[in-house]
């Protein structure tokens, strides 16, 4: 995917307008990652200048410092420039207060929930795209709404809006303290909504009014989110993206909106058919846990035309971790910190993944560059307590953890850890409600829904467990871990014939990327001679023994065993080889959806190696040897019962149970032969 140098050239002023009207509206997140996109655009060809815009004098005029448009639009800011330039002065000092009461003061925004609730009709809930209708014939009259720009009305109601939230994190108690129970609110929200839905209520009913730029559709749309009104949020937002489609802030919006990987195909086709979309659509798979072929093509395509953007080789990295390759995940921050130093986005991930490959002295160093950029940073207080995680010193952790979350309430990766050091620490009722506050932050993160099933399985409440297991599963369904999760639960709450099937859905993850790593997208027929869990095809066989199916555990312990030398040998070991793997083939149709659909994530938790280099011996192996042999005593095959125990006694597990075996067995076969003599 390639841009010619005039599709550049326009690229980069639209980048370039991006940055300059979202700083003049604050949105310096917005700005900021569209400035790092712009820098990360090649220089287009000077030669292909002939389209620009030029004055009388031939002097190039850059689109962003064009006047407005709209004639009126561009009489009412000149006309307020000197209070405009005031205000955005008050909010980059961080008066919000000051900075909304230039444009509004609070007599006007109070006048505005002079419009009662009952007078106006939403439709919050339903599967459509929800709307807010208001009713004109109880709405104020045009005098009541002020007659000023709509990008000094945004930075006003903006300001609100963040004072609000700026009033609610000092109303707030300490974090999961005695009095920490959420039920602190932005007081500002319900004045800025029944404001902005007046306003929308107005220009609906004026024909004449300016066609709306997008910002007040965004801070609209944020509100509603704020207020849990999803549907009118997502139809708000989605006109914004229209209106103006380069203010990454309302695509994050929608992303968060956005749950499913269905939700996502749903509206993808009612986008705007831009590179914004593009990139909106690449980095929302991700962060639904999505992978495959399609999806690493699309970010190869964003990173031929943005080689060097931090986003995209951010969002390339996690895409490698969600997956569990771990080691590329590694390699891809490693190379990103190299080409970015100071940048501190997402290295709370990065962290993550020097955690899991017990990499110390690199997390010790990225805790280090951390605190020397900016130790007040959530991301660094996330990772200083990985650091501290990695040495054992869960106190400290937990402390770091709940520094993060003095700064940013939101941090997801902070609750989430937090939740695994209080287990650490075996504090199950902090684990549970850190747990809870990474769901109410956001419901796709199954790490957090696992770690509830973790919890709530150790204090056996395996019907608790089992709910948020599946919860887990649900967001992952080709992750094996989590339906072993599943498996597991059912087992302890002997629902056996469901526990078998949880199993051999685990078994199918496992074993599905590994037959697949050159296409995600095609399934086929999977070799079921390929190395699986020894674990699982040992719970499996136990549950068919409970349910007294005998045959079917003699052939998963078989299987069990053959996974010494990698599975090959277990066809030749007994003849309904095929017809296990049959079964668990059968499994294929389990829900989760189509493997394109679903993700793709593999499994890195199942050993070393390829699928035939084989487990070695086990503790599941030679348990399930000993079953075998075992079995083979109840059936008088002494010879095999001999040649099992034998085995076991060479492992070095359970000898003692193997010689007494070995004595019972040729007690048994010299008897035997004294009968026919």
């Amino acid at each position: 995917m390639g841009l010619s140098a005039k599709d550049a050239l326009h690229l980069k002023e639209a980048l370039q307008v991006a940055v300059i009207k979202c700083s003049e509206r604050c949105l310096y997140q917005s700005a900021k990652w569209a400035a790092e996109l712009l820098d990360a655009l090649p220089n287009p060809s000077p030669s292909e200048t002939d389209h620009r815009v030029t004055d009388d004098e031939g002097h190039y005029i850059h689109p962003a410092f064009l006047p407005n448009v709209d004639p009126v639009e561009a009489e009412l800011e000149a006309k307020e420039l000197n209070k405009y330039l005031l205000a955005k002065s008050f909010f980059d000092c961080k008066e919000f207060d000051r900075c909304a009461a230039v444009f509004l003061p609070d007599s006007l925004l109070s006048g505005s929930l002079a419009t009662k609730p009952s007078e106006t009709t939403t439709t919050p809930k339903g599967k459509g795209k929800g709307k807010a209708r208001v009713s004109t014939a109880t709405l104020p009259s045009d005098e009541a709404l002020p007659a000023i720009s709509q990008k000094s009305l945004f930075l006003a109601l903006y300001a609100k809006v963040i004072a609000g939230e700026k009033s609610k994190e000092e109303e707030t108690e300490m974090i999961m303290g005695p009095q920490d129970v959420g039920t602190v609110v932005n007081k500002q929200l319900l004045a800025v909504s029944h404001f902005l839905e007046r306003w929308f209520a107005a220009r609906k009913n004026d024909d004449d009014e300016p066609a709306s730029q997008g910002f007040l559709e965004y801070l609209y749309g944020m509100v509603l989110v704020k207020e849990k009104n999803d549907s009118a949020a997502l139809n708000y937002l989605m006109q914004s993206v229209h209106l103006f489609p380069w203010n990454w802030g309302a695509w994050l919006e929608i992303t968060n909106l956005i749950a499913r990987v269905e939700q996502l195909n749903k509206i993808r086709p009612h986008l705007p058919q831009n590179i914004m979309s593009f990139i909106f659509h690449a980095n929302a798979a991700v962060n639904l846990y999505q992978q495959g072929n399609d999806l690493a093509a699309n970010l190869n395509d964003l990173l031929d035309i943005f080689p060097t953007s931090s986003f995209l080789l951010t969002c390339k990295a996690l895409l490698n971790y969600h997956s569990k390759d771990l080691l590329a995940a590694e390699q891809d921050f490693n190379n990103l910190l190299l080409q970015h130093p100071h940048r501190l986005d997402s290295l709370d991930h990065y962290s993550n993944i020097l955690y899991v490959l017990n990499l110390r002295p690199k997390l010790a160093f990225l805790a280090h560059l951390c605190t020397t950029i900016d130790r007040f940073r959530p991301e660094s207080c996330v990772v200083i307590g990985n650091y501290y995680s990695l040495l054992s010193l869960h106190e400290k952790a937990v402390q770091y953890f709940r520094r993060a979350l003095t700064l940013d309430r939101t941090c997801l990766s902070a609750w989430t850890l937090m939740g695994h050091e209080y287990v650490e620490l075996k504090n199950t009722h902090a684990a549970i409600e850190s747990y809870r506050r990474a769901v109410d932050v956001n419901r796709r993160d199954y790490r957090a829904w696992y770690g509830l099933g973790q919890t709530y399985e150790v204090l056996e409440m395996h019907a608790y467990a089992l709910w948020y297991y599946k919860k887990a599963a649900g967001l992952r369904p080709w992750d094996g871990k989590m339906w072993q999760a599943v498996g597991s639960c059912l087992q302890k709450m002997e629902r056996y014939q469901d526990g078998i099937k949880a199993y051999k859905r685990a078994l199918l993850a496992d074993t599905y990327y590994d037959s697949t790593t050159s296409s995600f997208g095609s399934a086929g027929m999977v070799d079921r001679t390929a190395q699986m869990d020894p674990d699982i095809l040992l719970q499996i066989a136990l549950m068919y023994e409970k349910l007294e199916n005998h045959e079917e555990a003699k052939a998963y312990m078989e299987l069990c065993v053959a996974q010494e030398d990698g599975g090959a040998g277990a066809a030749d070991d007994d003849d309904d080889g095929a017809g296990l793997r049959s079964s668990v083939i059968q499994q294929h149709g389990s829900p989760g959806g189509a493997p394109s659909d679903e993700g793709g994530e593999g499994s890195a938790d199942r050993g070393a190696g390829g699928g035939h280099e084989g487990t070695g011996v086990t503790a599941a192996t030679s348990k399930a040897r000993m079953w075998l042999a075992q079995h083979a005593m109840a059936v008088e095959d002494y010879a095999t019962a001999n040649r099992l125990a034998t085995e076991l006694c060479q492992d070095g597990v359970d000898v003692e149970d193997a010689k007494a075996l070995i004595r019972e067995t040729r007690s048994r076969m010299e008897m035997a032969e004294m009968m026919e003599r």
